[in-house]
């Protein structure tokens, strides 16, 4: 997703040529004319005739009245013109200061006055009509010296010992120091004499004849110069001597020096027997054999220093034959002039772009860097900025168009480096990108999106991403360059709980376009980095005062919540824990043991969690003891440079009086270096050969008559090495072989490989998912893991997915890891069609609509319409439309009055078929015209009630219909039973017919007749479901069965309304009654009676008309089958009138033996001799009409059987 990061790189694509040539090849109405006027640019950048210097100016020496003569010539498309300058000022040519045809300066007369002095600093400015170049600085000096700033001092010395003088002068250029005895030259062939190019007389062994008078004398190109005497006295020695341990009574020095100068490093040493001189480094580097030497009994001289010979060097006096020795140390820095590492490069960039100047110079002391345009001072402003060495320029207009140069300065010189900005103009620009937007991601990334320009998008073939942090001044502007193939960006690697800044510049051939509005966001909190650098000292025995610095906000990458210290001790596993407040910086542990090792580490925290704990860091608490020792100094600690830490202390006023010092460190992990003795008069000390980004740890005691004092420990880390020679090594590289391989359509089984390098630290990886083109910053993922391999989870099916991931080591970070593209495999669809609707729109068509699915990156292939009437449904029967995946709509033809359908609609895919929606109802009335331009319809509401059965219960219009249509059959009944009553006609009994409507539920749901009973009453168990059967949308599990005589066409069927009327049942009638009731049944009996005029119609008759005559199963054997299938049982009613055939027609729920639960159910039988109408509503107290043969009145009961 886009190109590598630069952070000062060029502001437009990253290639010249890419910007140049990769449109143009694909632009055909560019012309040929355009190919060749951008091919004489791209040639004019590679080979621009650039100003450069042939010769510049170099520092010299000259004597006062003596002629100089300063070089400078130029190179460069004539005409070439060179100016000087002296300390920053133009000179003027005159008698004086001459200006030589081929441009170098002539002074024939030096001046060395007070009033005048050519002494200075000096430029030379070289011109062509491409800009203006600056040379580098060169010194002119006068030779001069000074008075001695350090005169020999007398001294007494006895006979066979060592005697030292030493002389200094400042000088220009440095003198040369010899000796003279008595106002003669010193002879200095004797082994016993040595002079030291430092100007330091040693004489060892000294004899006698020794003594006298010795003064220096300092001599340069400009004059001769003598310090005072000093007189050397000698004692007779006594033999023999006593016995003496080493002691060094001139060590060597801290020394700095510049490049190619000669160093020596004194070392003296006494004792008896005569020590054994010996040099090593600190470092355990070995010492240059081939420019070092060793001067006299133990000085070492080196010559022609350069930058590796810095360091500490340690002086090892040793008695022979024994382990007794002394050590003294000092640091040597070799100071080196600036030289430019990473040089800019010139460029050539459309108006209104960016362009970015980068420049990397290194040198003890480092130095600074500035930039000039045409050879003078760059003006900082709004447009125009410097991030660090880098010169950054927005907006470019024409006046940019100019030679820059960059200079690195410091005391030890001064270097340039030029590049050239080319401006190319065009109008042809597009429009800046629009709606610029930032989304947090993380505490280190930022999904950036944005839109295309408004004018002349067709031509953008780049974009510019630019960023910085919000807060601050002067802070550094990032840029990443991206093709035009996207308008989305992930920016990583940002800092946590920071405000950043961007904008965004589109790029076309021949120009940019203004920038973007900004925008700014934030970044998340994380835990911190690392914890605080802890200092530990004593004030006595059974205590440690803890302290620490703020972590800086870098470190900290959000507000501190808290600090945890724990602390144990060597010999203990157990961990005390104390948690301090954030605003902390110290802490005492008090109550320890006196003389222990205590281990302590500590652990930082923000609102997200606590970091990672610190390495324990050991202190021993002091002993008890009844002597005054020392107090702990204090300690501060400073990095130098990358490779080195300057410690500094002081002691207490009240401490007592210190005879020494030791100091020692090591790296975290790693065992401790010899310990460093320093003289009590040292508050400094530096320690170098370290390495970058290293912990270290270093102590240090007082040391006085009475014993050790109180020790100091503080940690320190090295920063980074800065120089293009370092970076390489201190970036780990990405991880590699990341494979990808599919697990199903929502998860990715991602795979990689450690890199090779030598680095054996524990490491971590992060793991960054992102769909292709995404805008949603919430659809990246980020999965941290220290294993190799992960299982990413929860991606959307069929969805391009980009994978990558880097490494994390010593608070270091890989860059990202080549990009692995993967697809989740395509999945069926998990959600219906939402938004079905029928509608009515001719007498028998009727329109189906439903919403496209609005599942991601879902491929529809065709959608299935399932349809059938109220009846079909019944018996399994639906009728099956498929359209394309493209289309939401169908057309449901040749559709019959009367009836009420349903209709359900799924989608499917090439991986398989989604579910069903929820069904919706379309009645047709019987006779009514519908208008397409009025039509009715019915809408798939989310709030219709489907229950387990598969059912639609009765709404309330449809309840209301029902109980008109119930209470005229009522009416109807009523007046039935009058006549009958007013005629007064006996009636014969006949035997009862029993049928049982069930649910399908219960513990008695399998209830079985006894294998004798099974041929008398096969016909009672014939489960009679008439077209008549009562469904009113779903609600109601109600068999009302009205369909005539049964057995014979001279027999009817009459309900009983009378119980007188009820004759006696025989035992076997009982028990076949029993037998079929079940609670959660209502139990409908009516008696058969030759000639009995039909029953009156129902109200489902009422409501709907008549029905078809047609036979079905149970509505339990429905609802198993009403959605699934096209099972159906359709029987004649011959088939169904007669016994013995209809036997197999019997529910298998009746099975063939049962005789317990006959019995139990002939106790709970309660309704055998009443007549109940039972409407099933949604409620749970379904209201039932019943009829007794009493006499009595219809009553409303509440069935438990109905309801349950």
């Amino acid at each position: 997703m886009g190109g590598p990061r630069h952070p000062c790189r060029a502001g437009g694509p990253p290639q010249l040529a890419e910007v140049i040539w990769g449109p143009t090849s694909s632009t055909q109405d560019s012309g040929g004319s355009r190919k060749w006027f951008l091919l004489l640019i791209f040639v004019g950048v590679l080979s621009f005739s650039e100003l450069s210097f042939i010769t510049e100016p170099s520092d010299v020496t000259v004597l006062p009245k003596d002629p100089a003569v300063l070089d400078c010539q130029a190179h460069g498309q004539p005409p070439v013109h060179i100016k000087w300058l002296k300390n920053g000022v133009r000179l003027a040519e005159s008698e004086h200061i001459q200006f030589l045809p081929n441009g170098s300066l002539y002074i024939p007369k030096i001046k060395h006055t007070n009033e005048d002095s050519d002494e200075g600093f000096y430029q030379c400015l070289s011109q062509n009509k491409y800009g203006a170049i600056l040379s580098q600085r060169s010194r002119l000096t006068i030779a001069s010296i000074s008075e001695f700033v350090v005169h020999p001092v007398p001294m007494v010395v006895t006979e066979g010992s060592v005697a030292r003088f030493s002389c200094a002068v400042t000088s220009s250029p440095p003198a040369t120091i010899t000796w003279e005895l008595n106002q003669s030259t010193l002879p200095v062939q004797t082994d016993r004499i040595t002079v030291l190019p430092n100007g330091v007389l040693q004489i060892h062994t000294v004899q006698l004849e020794d003594a006298g008078e010795y003064r220096c004398v300092a001599t340069n190109i400009g004059s001769r110069l003598k310090s005072k005497e000093a007189t050397l006295t000698v004692n007779q020695g006594v033999d023999p001597k006593p016995r003496q341990r080493p002691r060094i009574i001139a060590g060597p020095q801290n020394i700095t020096v510049s490049l190619h100068q000669t160093v020596v490093l004194e070392c003296v040493a006494t004792g008896s027997p005569w020590p054994i001189i010996s040099w090593s480094r600190a470092d355990s580097k070995p010492i240059d054999v081939y420019n070092a030497k060793v001067l006299g009994n133990g000085n070492l001289v080196i010559t022609d220093v350069n930058s590796k010979h810095s360091g500490i060097y340690l002086c090892r006096a040793t008695t022979p034959g024994t382990r007794n020795y002394t050590i003294a140390a000092a640091n040597l820095t070799v100071l080196v002039p600036p030289s430019i590492v990473e040089r800019p490069e010139s460029q050539t960039r459309p108006r209104a772009g960016t362009a970015r100047f980068m420049c990397q110079a290194e040198g003890v002391p480092p130095p600074r860097i500035s930039w000039l345009k045409n050879g003078e001072e760059v003006h900082l402003n709004g447009r125009i900025k410097m991030y660090n060495s880098k010169l950054v320029i927005t907006q470019i207009i024409p006046e940019d168009d100019a030679i820059y140069q960059c200079i690195a300065e410091s005391e030890q010189g001064s270097v340039l480096s030029l590049a050239r900005l080319i401006v190319v103009m065009s109008e042809d620009r597009p429009s800046a990108p629009r709606n610029v937007h930032a989304e947090t991601i993380s505490s280190s990334a930022i999904l950036l999106a944005w839109e295309r320009p408004l004018y002349n998008a067709d031509k953008v073939i780049a974009y510019s991403i630019h960023y910085m942090k919000a807060e601050g001044l002067n802070n550094e502007e990032y840029q990443v360059v991206i093709g035009n193939d996207t308008t989305s960006y992930i920016i990583d690697d940002l800092e946590p709980a920071r405000n950043y800044s961007f904008y965004i510049v589109a790029y076309m051939p021949m120009g940019a376009s203004r920038m973007s509005d900004q925008v700014s966001q934030h970044t998340l909190e994380d835990v911190p980095l690392r914890t605080p650098e802890l200092s530990l000292t004593s004030q006595s025995s059974t205590d440690i005062q803890v302290s620490w610095q703020p972590l800086p906000a870098k470190l900290s990458r959000g507000r501190l919540s808290a600090y945890r210290l724990s602390y144990r001790t060597a010999a203990d596993n157990t961990v005390i824990s104390v948690e301090i407040p954030q605003n902390s910086t110290e802490y005492l542990l008090e109550g320890l043991q006196p003389d222990t090792i205590y281990l302590l580490r500590m652990a930082a925290a923000t609102r997200v969690g606590w970091c990672e704990p610190s390495a324990w860091t050991s202190h021993r608490t002091p002993k008890i003891t009844s002597s005054k020792v020392p107090s702990a100094p204090i300690l501060q600690l400073e990095p130098l440079n990358c490779t080195s830490i300057v410690a500094r202390w002081q002691t207490s006023p009240e401490s007592v009086p210190a005879q020494g010092y030791r100091l020692c460190y090591h790296e975290e992990s790693q065992p401790e270096q010899p310990v460093i003795q320093l003289q009590a008069q040292t508050y400094t000390y530096t320690i170098s050969g370290l390495d970058p980004r290293r912990k270290y740890h270093v102590k240090i005691l007082a040391v006085s008559q009475e014993g050790d004092g109180y020790q100091a420990d503080q940690t320190i880390s090295t920063p980074g090495c800065v120089s293009a020679r370092d970076q390489p090594a201190a970036t780990p590289p990405p991880p590699d072989h990341v494979t990808a391989l599919a697990t199903n359509s929502s998860a990715v089984s991602l795979r990689w490989s450690r890199p090779a390098f030598t680095s054996g630290k524990a490491v971590s990886y992060t793991v960054r998912c992102t769909p292709v083109d995404t805008h949603n910053a919430s659809a990246i993922r980020y999965i941290q893991t220290t294993k190799q391999s992960v299982v990413v989870q929860n991606l959307d099916s069929n969805t391009h997915y980009e994978l990558v991931v880097r490494l994390h080591v010593d608070q270091m970070s890989s860059p990202w890891s080549s990009v692995v593209y993967h697809r989740t495999p395509l999945a069926a669809p998990s959600q219906p069609p939402a938004g079905v609707r029928v509608t009515l729109i001719e007498d028998d068509t009727a329109l189906v609509s439903w919403k496209e699915s609005t599942e991601p990156n879902m491929v529809i292939t065709h959608y299935t319409i399932l349809y059938a009437s109220h009846k079909s449904w019944m018996s399994g029967h639906w009728q099956i439309i498929q359209r394309e995946g493209s289309h939401t709509m169908a057309l449901l033809e040749k559709l019959e009055a009367g009836n009420v359908y349903l209709v359900k609609i799924s989608a499917s895919n090439q991986a398989g078929d989604g579910p069903f929606s929820n069904i919706v109802e379309l009645a047709l009335k019987r006779g009514t015209v519908h208008r397409s331009k009025n039509p009715r319809h019915s809408d798939n509401f989310h709030d219709t009630t489907v229950f387990s059965d598969g059912l639609y219960h009765i709404d309330q219009r449809s309840m209301t219909g029902i109980i008109v249509g119930v209470s005229i059959a009522l009416a109807c009944i009523v007046m039935c039973a009058l006549i009958l009553i007013s005629k007064g006609r006996p009636r014969k009994s006949s035997s009862h017919k029993v049928i049982a409507v069930a649910t399908g539920e219960g513990p008695h749901a399998g209830l079985t007749l006894p294998s004798e009973l099974h041929a008398e009453n096969a016909e009672a168990l014939i489960p009679m479901i008439s077209a008549r059967f009562l469904d009113v949308e779903g609600g109601t599990n109600v068999v009302i069965n009205t369909a005539g005589p049964l057995n014979s066409k001279n027999q009817s069927n009459k309900w009983l309304l009378f119980r007188r009327e009820i004759s006696n049942q025989t035992e076997s009638d009982a028990e076949r009654r029993a037998s079929l009731y079940e609670p959660g049944k209502t139990v409908l009996r009516y008696d058969e009676h030759l000639g009995s005029p039909p029953l009156p119609p129902s109200s489902r008759e009422i409501i709907y008309g008549p029905f078809h005559s047609e036979s079905s199963h149970t509505s339990e054997g429905s609802q198993e089958t009403g959605d699934s299938g096209h099972y159906s049982n359709e029987e004649s009613n011959e088939e169904m009138s007669n016994p013995s055939s209809s036997r197999s027609s019997r529910p298998e729920s009746f099975g063939t033996d049962d005789g317990a639960a006959v019995a139990e159910l002939k106790q709970s039988f309660k309704v055998e001799n009443e007549e109940c109408l039972c409407l099933r509503d949604s409620a749970p107290d379904a209201s039932c009409l019943c009829c007794t043969s009493d006499g009595s009145h219809p009553s409303q009961n509440s069935s438990q059987a109905v309801g349950s």
